[in-house]
């Protein structure tokens, strides 16, 4: 028999007791981790805002948070996904993955010349290490000099070795966590738990709260989470409801009576008085 060897190099803590069958092929899991370029150390994505911050990544709008991941969905990059397997929750573990099984080998003919004319012409101004799209491609600015730019067609990380400092926070286990994380994924700036949904017999209904009303892109995003929801739970029917609540009347507010001042209680009293007589 030929030896089996796996497609990315995993490794867990000392204290970490290995639990092959913890989570399989279908299982919702959130995950946290920090990725790294072996060969640099250099930080090139994260879940962990405290790490984005420190690393200068953070970006405007983004969510930090655990990532929702399917196993077997590929919706990272293939042999982390099939690294789950050989996880358990709430073990750190270290996944290193070669460049043949990333991003590729950087190749030399995708690195080309061209002149700062081309570059303006298309509305460029070109800056060393500016990630730009050129003849339909996106590309990185290597070098200005002599009238031309370096332009590299090269995937960033290409040629790189990727390593995964990843946790599986939480394997998610209910339909109702299930169906909140896939709502969420899709729509993240809205707290999760502003979503309110029923699911009865074949139909889920889900209420979209206000926040979502006016959201740009707000159409594609619920076409995203039915089509993730009716691959998770087939022949689903998915509703989702806008209710839009009349504005509540303000109270009126009734003027205040006079106060009455010394002077006029005085008055009063007097002119009593005088009444009397």
């Amino acid at each position: 028999m030929k030896p089996f060897y796996l497609p990315f190099k995993l490794t867990f803590e000392p204290q970490a007791r290995v639990n092959i069958m913890a989570l399989q092929k279908g299982d919702f899991i959130l995950i946290n981790y920090v990725a790294k370029v072996k060969e640099t150390n250099e930080v090139f994505d994260t879940t962990v805002e405290e790490v984005a911050k420190k690393e200068r990544l953070q970006k405007e709008g983004e969510i930090y948070e655990p990532k929702l991941i399917v196993i077997g969905e590929s919706w990272v990059l293939k042999p982390l996904d099939e690294s789950f397997a050989a996880m358990e929750p709430g073990k750190p573990s270290t996944v290193e993955i070669s460049p043949d099984k990333a991003f590729g080998p950087r190749d030399p003919e995708k690195v080309k010349q061209v002149h700062l004319k081309k570059l303006a012409e298309k509305g460029i101004n070109p800056v060393i290490g500016a990630r730009i799209e050129f003849g339909g491609k996106n590309a990185i600015i290597r070098t200005i000099g002599a009238g031309r730019a370096i332009l590299d067609f090269n995937p960033p990380l290409a040629g790189k070795t990727l390593v995964y400092e990843v946790t599986v926070d939480k394997k998610l286990e209910t339909n109702e966590e299930k169906i909140a994380s896939i709502i969420h994924r899709r729509i993240p700036v809205v707290e999760e738990n502003k979503f309110k949904f029923t699911l009865n017999d074949k139909t889920l209904a889900i209420e979209m709260p206000e926040d979502t009303f006016y959201l740009e892109g707000v159409q594609i995003a619920k076409r995203g989470v039915a089509m993730d929801l009716q691959k998770f739970f087939p022949e689903t029917t998915i509703q989702f409801v806008e209710i839009f609540k009349a504005a509540e009347k303000p109270t009126p507010i009734e003027p205040e009576k006079p106060t009455e001042t010394a002077a006029s209680a005085e008055a009063k009293a007097e002119a009593e008085t005088k009444t009397e007589q």
